[in-house]
């Protein structure tokens, strides 16, 4: 009888050192900004001048979940690249998304009350189908936008830098980046520049607390989309994202971070901080799921559903002892007299 071939091994992921890591942590923050850079041009060139920033973003989203699953794939042999990214849509993951959007848009919210209590805030509105309808795409952009920056700044990349320098160093070297990246757009200034790290950090706290993408991209969906579409206010020194609310502050630079918008305020920056242990704590539940230690097989096998099952019966069995039958042992004494049958028969 003939053997069946054997089948080929699949491949393993293998320990990568610190170095080799940092490396490939280098090669991830190289491609983004090439991925940025087509991206922009492939939108500009294919659609027109209103819908290149909702096209820029998808392509980035794209760009970077093709690219990072990549190299996950070719590096470090990930089977699963795209859901190893922090993406699994694993039991409970939209409900982590809302958690962080209910965060998001109680910061926002927090940040705006001193700006009404020591200020004013003129909205008007625009209501109308067609306001609407660019409502609802400007929401879309701000969550491809969203999920393009936890794709590059929480997914592969800082995963790592994690297996390079360790968590909370990753931690700190992500959000100054993402601080300094936050630094080039126009308008920015040095409280901007402290909200932003402020915030990444934030969000790196929500990522290693749920080991995933879900919570830290609906915190910054919330924190964002709450202030653009939801009071009109500039994001990143723009105020045209929301076509049916447009928000005026009137208060102090400090409180509203003047036409740059909260991004820019020491206000939101003191609210982020304050904000860090509450996440700490709405997340412990999920914390103690996703970040219990992982048990690899070795040494002896140990078979554990027999010993469940044993110990189950060593509990409820009941106490008492086991009745054993009795054995009665006669006392010597003299022969039993003779049989009928026996006086009847022949003698010697």
């Amino acid at each position: 009888m003939q053997a069946a071939p054997a089948s080929p091994p699949r491949p393993v992921a293998r320990p990568v050192g610190p170095g080799r890591s940092f490396l490939r942590f280098m090669l991830a923050v190289f491609y983004f900004f090439l991925a940025r850079i087509f991206a922009h041009h492939g939108a500009i060139g294919l659609v027109s001048e209103d819908w290149v920033p909702l096209v820029e973003q998808a392509m980035l989203v794209f760009l970077l979940l093709l690219g990072y699953a990549g190299l996950g794939f070719i590096l470090d042999r990930q089977l699963q690249p795209v859901s190893q990214q922090g993406l699994a849509p694993r039991a409970g993951f939209i409900q982590e998304a809302g958690i962080g959007v209910a965060i998001g848009w109680a910061i926002a919210v927090v940040c705006i009350l001193p700006m009404l209590l020591f200020g004013s805030l003129a909205l008007h509105f625009s209501p109308s189908w067609a306001n609407f309808g660019w409502l609802g795409l400007d929401a879309l952009f701000f969550a491809f936008a969203t999920l393009a920056m936890q794709i590059a700044f929480r997914g592969y990349p800082f995963q790592c830098a994690i297996r390079a320098i360790g968590d909370l160093p990753a931690a700190l070297m992500l959000s100054v980046l993402y601080g300094i990246f936050h630094a080039w757009v126009p308008g920015a200034s040095h409280a901007s520049m402290a909200v932003s790290i402020a915030l990444g950090l934030l969000l790196s706290m929500a990522y290693l607390r749920t080991r995933a993408l879900w919570l830290p991209l609906g915190l910054q969906f919330g924190w964002v989309a709450a202030r653009a579409l939801l009071f009109g206010l500039p994001v990143n020194g723009i105020s045209s994202h929301s076509p049916v609310v447009q928000g005026y502050p009137m208060a102090s630079f400090a409180l509203s971070g003047g036409d740059f918008g909260l991004d820019g305020s020491w206000v939101a920056f003191a609210v982020i901080l304050l904000a860090m242990p509450f996440l700490y704590r709405a997340t412990r539940d999920l914390s103690f799921t996703y970040n219990a230690p992982v048990l690899e097989p070795a040494g002896i096998p140990v078979d554990l559903d027999a010993a469940a099952r044993a110990q189950h019966q060593a509990a409820t069995r009941d106490d008492a002892p086991e009745v054993k039958p009795l054995v009665q042992i006669l006392p010597a004494g003299s022969p039993p007299p003779p049989l009928a049958s026996d006086l009847d028969g022949p003698r010697d």
